[in-house]
């Protein structure tokens, strides 16, 4: 009698959990990060502890539910991952071929000794819509791209300069930093630019992230790169798309690390050495070596006088001069300025305003790269020539 009464208030207990969970939800849709030639990793989250993973189909006329689709999971030291963030890295994929996916998390409500008790599965809709698609970096005759920074988490800004830039057109876009005032949360990461973002394309035309100086300031900072994953699983990195060679940097602060501003957290001297060192590898890399077109993307420019601002002149400029860097893209000064090739300097800088959209074709003929206002009138632009 007292094992049956046992037996039935666990029923009841167990019922009442169930009652009490809820069903787990994607709370923001993956964007797609450090696409190469022949990698990518797609980023998504959940409300709930979960594992995740990826199911990759060719980009053909079957539908989705046509077969089983292989799955990749997000896993690491040979066990998957659980938690509300979720990242798979998909490799040896096909150079400038296109994909579709969809991705998937298995609630986990509870791992007590060798036991693992899963919940339900969420997944992206392929039913009632096409599923989700990108396209690997490939040779091209050509590379168009559209540049914004310094949004500082005002949504309806970006939103009109994506529209100015052309994303249809567009083969990615580049973040050039300072995109939030500072990292406090993942929520206020994904108000303040990364839900319109995914909105507007990152589910399927790449991103890339060059990090300014506010995306170094607040508690959430460090947790930055889980979000921004990048080939090298630094926050430098380089890559090639087409004719053209792109090295991107991270500028690092722009005060010596001693300022009270940074409250005696930051590292930020050596860790520009540091980057110093790959940069002076990276741009040996034929991919950057035998491109047409060499182009470097850093938030902050190598003038201005203050201290990180020298620091690039003096750690950066002189590997980029001696390796043939055709331009630098920049932001952070709130301002349009062109600043041509220098005798210490020897290539043009653009510094992008925080209020402009830069937009950049890339042929075998010519590069232009256009200033557009947010009423899509030319404020300013140049030309280069490739090279070779």
């Amino acid at each position: 009698m007292k094992q049956l009464h046992l037996i039935l208030v666990l029923f009841l207990f167990n019922s009442v959990l169930a009652i009490g969970q809820e069903d787990i939800k994607i709370t923001h849709l993956p964007f797609i990060q450090g696409l190469t030639e022949h990698s990518v990793s797609i980023v998504w989250t959940t409300d709930q502890p979960a594992t995740g993973w990826v199911e990759l189909a060719p980009d053909d006329s079957s539908h989705f539910y046509f077969k089983e689709r292989t799955k990749y999971f997000a896993s690491a030291y040979g066990f998957k991952k659980v938690g509300t963030l979720h990242q798979v890295t998909l490799n040896n994929l096909k150079l400038g071929t296109r994909y579709r996916y969809r991705v998937y998390s298995q609630q986990v409500l509870k791992h007590e000794g060798v036991n693992v008790q899963y919940g339900k599965v969420v997944a992206s809709n392929v039913y009632r819509q096409a599923p989700l698609s990108f396209q690997t970096l490939g040779n091209t005759a050509s590379t168009h791209f559209t540049v914004v920074n310094d949004i500082h988490e005002r949504n309806e800004v970006l939103d009109r300069l994506l529209d100015i830039g052309d994303l249809k057109t567009s083969d990615f876009v580049v973040f050039n930093g300072d995109m939030v005032n500072n990292l406090l949360s993942e929520k206020q990461l994904y108000d303040g630019f990364m839900d319109t973002a995914i909105k507007r394309f990152a589910s399927e035309k790449p991103m890339f992230y060059s990090r300014g100086n506010h995306e170094t300031r607040g508690p959430f900072a460090t947790e930055y790169p889980k979000y921004f994953p990048t080939p090298t699983g630094k926050l430098y990195y380089q890559f090639r798309h087409g004719n053209t060679g792109f090295i991107v940097l991270d500028c690092g602060e722009d005060k010596p690390d001693t300022d009270i501003e940074y409250s005696g957290i930051v590292e930020m001297d050596k860790y520009r050495t540091e980057q110093a060192a790959w940069l002076a590898q990276a741009v040996e890399d034929p991919s950057f070596k035998d491109a047409k077109y060499k182009i470097i993307i850093c938030h902050m420019p190598p003038f201005g006088g203050w201290h990180g601002e020298q620091e690039i002149l003096k750690k950066f400029v002189p590997i980029l001069n001696k390796a043939g860097a055709q331009i630098m893209l920049s932001g952070h000064l709130h301002k349009h300025i062109i600043q041509h090739a220098t005798n210490s300097i020897h290539f043009p800088i653009i510094v992008n305003s925080n209020n402009n959209v830069l937009r950049v074709d890339l042929t075998n003929e010519n590069g232009t790269f256009k200033i557009l206002d947010q009423q899509g009138k030319i404020v300013d632009q140049i030309m280069i020539k490739p090279l070779n």
